[in-house]
């Protein structure tokens, strides 16, 4: 066979699998609804939960064939900027400002118990996760200190936590954009949690472990810093992405590869960053990552070092289902989308 015939047929092979190739597209499920959403949390395949603003709450027991939307009767202007769902039925909601609530059904949302209320002033609650029974929630700083509770029992009562290791800078706090600014590894012991979380504003930091470390992410205004965080523990890896949501389309300082050696980290840029502010990352595959913000959706196939654009549509929330392969968007105007590969 002569080098041209081979060379004609590495064209033709090469030229099938890059047009048989699957890509990553952003299907729209549900949309039209007066709420922002912001949380969102996926059982599995099946049951998908997402809760937002004017009180709204959006359920789905066929994989978001179709979703079921409530008002919580009571709460019809409060801001539910997280939610943690355990099954079809039983889900926490959290509402964020004063007063400070988390409130809990377990009839698939037909009524709600409250488990946890602070009425302290400057009270804003940022983001729940919880690791089986185990649970925590964090807030804006009182007093210079991250608000933390956590509960063991699936959220049916909580506990506040004194996080006392390190003062915050006035300046520094976090940002309830999508429920996914702070990760919970394990329940250590029965007063203490082994968190992961960040903080964003004019300082912008990662606390690992009880311990604070910079962040290699734009920081030095209010609207800027990291906004959610995920993490592979198998390799010890922690993604951390954010930017400036005034400023939503700049690539710049929007994300953090973190890979840590004990108590200390080492920092790599990106080779080519997200294509602008980000407030939700969430891993796919051990390499794989997708992030969302309000100026699209990009993927990443080599664990972050490089995202692709995928959509410009704009999105605060992405989760993948805890126990499945399905994965879910969120955001303004009541809009719901779904992962798919054409």
């Amino acid at each position: 066979m002569t080098l041209l015939k081979i060379s004609f047929i590495f064209l033709i092979v090469l030229f099938t699998v890059n047009s048989t190739a699957q890509k990553p597209v952003i299907n729209i499920l549900d949309s039209g609804k007066k709420t922002s959403l912001r949380g969102l949390s996926v059982v599995d395949d099946s049951v998908v939960w997402a809760s937002g603003s004017n009180g709204k709450i959006a359920r789905s027991t066929n994989g978001g064939k179709s979703f079921k939307w409530l008002t919580v009767q009571g709460y019809e202007k409060r801001d539910f900027r997280d939610i943690e769902a355990f099954d079809a039925n039983i889900a926490l909601i959290m509402a964020v400002a004063e007063p400070a609530i988390i409130l809990k059904t377990k009839d698939g949302g037909k009524t709600w118990k409250k488990v946890f209320e602070d009425t302290t002033k400057g009270m804003f609650l940022d983001a729940m996760d919880f690791d089986n029974s185990s649970g925590i929630v964090v807030g804006d700083p009182i007093e210079n200190k991250i608000y933390i509770a956590f509960t063991n029992n699936y959220g049916e009562s909580w506990q506040k936590l004194a996080y006392k290791k390190n003062i915050l800078y006035s300046t520094e706090g976090m940002f309830a954009a999508s429920g996914t600014n702070v990760k919970l590894l394990s329940q250590e012991n029965k007063s203490g949690l082994n968190e992961v979380l960040v903080t964003g504003g004019k300082k912008s930091r990662l606390f690992y472990k009880g311990s604070p470390f910079d962040l290699d992410i734009i920081q030095g205004e209010e609207s800027q810093g990291a906004n959610s965080v995920a993490i592979n523990l198998t390799r010890d890896t922690i993604i951390v992405v954010g930017g400036d949501f005034k400023n939503d389309t700049s690539k710049k300082g929007n994300c953090d590869i973190i890979s840590v050696h004990h108590d200390s980290v080492l920092h790599i840029k990106p080779i080519t960053p997200p294509h602008g502010y980000r407030s939700c990352v969430e891993y796919i595959t051990k390499d794989k990552l997708i992030n969302c913000g309000t100026s699209g959706v990009d993927i990443s196939n080599d664990g972050g070092m490089n995202w692709e654009l995928i959509s410009t549509k704009s999105f605060h929330v992405c989760k993948k289902a805890k126990q499945g392969n399905k994965l879910f968007l969120a955001g303004a105007n009541g809009k719901i989308a779904i992962l798919s590969y054409q």
